[in-house]
């Protein structure tokens, strides 16, 4: 939502129904979007802004919290997850001092939503972003600023690799994308988290603003990472990952250059691409209140809290 010339909420919400687009991630409760998603039928991903954190401790603005932004809503509105919190990093000296409220207020989150009698329907997660699993350097968080053909080719990031590009043991690996999912996958299972399903929350590349962020490159990477995902990883083959396509708009007041480009829409709602978000599965775009940053997060289904 950080353009100018930005189509209004009910027209976006029009354009999802026309494109048959039937998820969406949202990532704050702003009102005027929770509004027009009355009876749409749209499966949402509701975000706890990170400034909401500490104040969520205290479980009675939690139960307020819950009451205001989804009771309020509910059932016209079908939220599928509560993300509590984005890419809080430990290590981050940005959002460092964040880190000790993320799981206290996952916690009264999800105690409000067993209260409110809807745990069976909604699950509380939080959004991370892989670095803190994978990569010193942000090659997942801004991609762009890393990629070169001394760390990551292209093709191993476009999917359009011929054949494997990195062995880990006996898995092959022809893509990044694969790669850094099977990391997480394997971290879970070494903090007793195997059992855990994993969704992508956001993944997409930019149109122009940077190196390899071109059309072409876009187009390739988009339409290549919705035919993947059908598929399952090395590590977790044959199974779906629920994937949200980042983002929906370009948008204009974004910083730096290259943030501004990772629309699948313009802002005039002509499509960028020429996607398929067929019946078959429902293939996902995310949507964007915050700062957000480049290719590919993970909300990671909380089963257990």
């Amino acid at each position: 939502m950080q353009g100018n010339n930005l189509p209004s909420v009910s027209e976006v919400i029009a354009l999802y129904k026309q494109s048959n687009i039937k998820r969406m991630r949202i990532y704050d409760p702003n009102q005027a979007v929770l509004e027009a998603l009355r009876g749409s039928n749209i499966e949402l991903i509701l975000g706890v802004p990170n400034s909401d954190l500490q104040s969520l401790t205290n479980p009675s603005n939690a139960n307020s919290w819950v009451q205001k932004n989804v009771r309020g809503f509910w059932s016209s509105v079908r939220f599928r997850y509560i993300a509590v919190g984005n890419e809080i990093s430990p290590v981050n000296g940005g959002t460092a001092w964040l880190a000790q409220f993320v799981l206290p207020a996952m916690r009264n989150i999800h105690d409000a939503i067993r209260s409110a009698g809807l745990q069976d329907q909604i699950k509380v997660s939080t959004a991370i972003d892989l670095t803190l699993v994978t990569f010193t350097c942000q090659y997942l968080s801004l991609l762009y600023l890393c990629f070169n053909p001394r760390d990551i080719s292209l093709p191993y990031a476009l999917f359009t690799s011929p054949s494997v590009v990195v062995w880990d043991g006996q898995r092959g690996y022809k893509n990044l994308f694969d790669a850094t999912l099977d990391a997480l996958y394997s971290a879970l299972e070494r903090a007793s988290g195997g059992s855990l399903e994993v969704v992508v929350s956001e993944s997409g590349w930019p149109s122009a603003g940077a190196f390899a962020a071109t059309f072409d490159n876009g187009r390739t990477y988009l339409s290549n990472l919705i035919q993947h995902v059908k598929g399952g990883t090395p590590k977790r083959p044959n199974r779906a990952i629920e994937t949200y396509l980042f983002a929906m708009f370009d948008e204009n007041k974004k910083q730096p250059e290259v943030e501004k480009h990772f629309g699948l829409f313009f802002p005039d709602k002509r499509p960028k691409y020429n996607l398929n978000f067929g019946a078959e599965k429902n293939w996902d775009i995310s949507t964007e209140h915050m700062q957000q940053y480049f290719s590919l997060r993970v909300i990671c289904e909380i089963v257990r809290i």
